[in-house]
């Protein structure tokens, strides 16, 4: 792998901010892309209690930073603290980007659903947007992220289905007309007619309840993604493999959701390739 050999005073910092962070992949991956194009920059993480957050930010310029990835709990705080806010990210209600322009001032950016597209596009190239309705599990942050990518892309109906009916009825209205949302108990129902079902709940995640969700009225050309990725393989890729629907894990969304941001600040668009992914999942 190409770098430099060392750090200059001219160097370019970013970093990660998440109270906790220190569970962040976004070093490993940014510094993999630094150390591959041979690049003059840093990119470092950068623990900030919820109470600090608003003195990080400004700090962003005074110190010379190009700007910053947010993570939990600070993608909804931090919208209210920057100076503006891209229109993709205000229609989802929180930003991961942060980027400090030449005057000092501080923009802020989502690329989760560009990742969510991104990395749906490159592991399951047949998926068409215009293809048939999405089936989409979770009412939360990531929902909105992808749901609204998904209908910028040009999926023509979103059902959405979540344990509470309430929050997916207000990501409904959000979302506008294309988007009604399918009763928890009905969830199998939600699955008849769809080209794509895709969950982004915690559910089938290390450490949380499993996914029941029968496939059986899945059109068998369906895509099957899912943005957990621990573990790699969920139960439901597993099924939906099993039956033969392409899948499409949770890691590439990270990666790709990264890329933005890394030419934001450091000038090139990267690549996601299959060394990167082992780097990311490295122990």
């Amino acid at each position: 792998m190409t770098g430099p050999a060392f750090l200059t005073g001219k160097a370019r910092v970013a970093g990660v901010m998440g109270w906790p962070v220190g569970h962040s992949r976004s070093p490993r991956i940014h510094g993999y892309w630094l150390r591959l194009h041979g690049i003059d920059g840093i990119y470092i993480p950068l623990p900030v209690a919820p109470d600090r957050l608003g003195q990080a930010l400004r700090a962003l310029p005074v110190l010379g930073f190009a700007g910053c990835n947010l993570t939990i709990p600070h993608k909804v705080a931090a919208l209210e603290l920057v100076d503006r806010v891209s229109a993709t990210a205000g229609r989802i209600g929180a930003i991961n980007l942060v980027v400090v322009q030449p005057d000092g001032s501080l923009l802020g950016d989502n690329t989760d659903g560009f990742g969510f597209v991104a990395n749906l596009r490159q592991e399951a190239p047949g998926w068409q947007p215009a293809a048939g309705p999405a089936a989409l599990l979770g009412a939360g942050g990531a929902a909105m992220a992808v749901a609204t990518a998904l209908l910028d892309a040009g999926v023509p109906a979103l059902r959405l289905v979540n344990r509470t009916q309430a929050r997916a009825e207000q990501l409904a209205a959000q979302l506008g007309a294309r988007a009604t949302v399918v009763a928890w108990a009905e969830r199998a129902d939600a699955l008849a007619g769809a080209a794509l079902l895709v969950n982004t709940s915690s559910l089938g995640m290390t450490g949380q309840p499993p996914l029941e969700l029968p496939l059986a009225a899945l059109p068998e050309n369906a895509v099957v993604s899912d943005i957990v990725y621990a573990p790699l393989e969920t139960e439901l890729l597993r099924q939906a493999k099993a039956r033969g629907h392409p899948v499409v894990g949770g890691i590439g969304m990270l990666l790709h959701q990264a890329r933005p941001a890394f030419q934001a600040w450091f000038g090139v668009l990267p690549e996601v390739t299959a060394a990167l992914v082992a780097v990311a999942l490295a122990d």
